[in-house]
């Protein structure tokens, strides 16, 4: 992976990263203090809402420590899986949140009940981009196995030679 590429990933993860917490204190702020009216209720979808950009973290978090490793040509390790696995399991949860929201919403939409289908349409492509991870994991896997396969034989032709 290019110089670049990898600062110019960098540069866009480090700018969602600081407004995911940015975001974040200012809910939680708010939620303690409101000037106004007292401390905020804490209700479902704000509970929701910090959960799902702290996945969204995780998944940046995870990302960066993949670009990193593919700029060193490390990649192709087993320390990858972990990584991976993290950005697989940021997305399933947030698509568990995002059917939570759809659940929350629905009784509202009785009468458009075609939001809470595009709702849920979205909640299953959030689900299929984690099985596309999910497939880019098991490729992961067997590169390794590969890249392992070719270091024994390497090793085996080194001894012959």
């Amino acid at each position: 992976m290019g110089q670049l590429t990898v600062a110019s990933l960098r540069a866009v993860l480090a700018v969602v990263l600081a407004g995911t917490v940015f975001v974040q204190a200012g809910m939680v702020w708010a939620l303690a203090t409101d000037p106004e009216t007292g401390p905020l209720p804490l209700t479902l979808l704000r509970v929701i809402t910090i959960v799902g950009m702290l996945a969204v973290q995780v998944a940046i978090v995870c990302v960066w420590k993949l670009a990193t490793m593919a700029r060193r040509r490390t990649v192709f390790s087993q320390p990858a899986f972990r990584y991976v696995d993290g950005v697989i399991g940021a997305i399933v949860t947030a698509a568990a949140l995002w059917f939570v929201v759809t659940i929350v919403n629905a009784p509202g939409q009785r009468d458009d009940p075609g939001v809470t289908l595009v709702m849920g349409g979205i909640g299953v492509g959030v689900l299929g981009v984690a099985l596309i991870v999910l497939v880019l994991r098991q490729l992961l896997a067997q590169a390794v196995a590969r890249d392992v396969e070719a270091s024994r034989m390497q090793a085996e032709l080194d001894d012959v030679i």
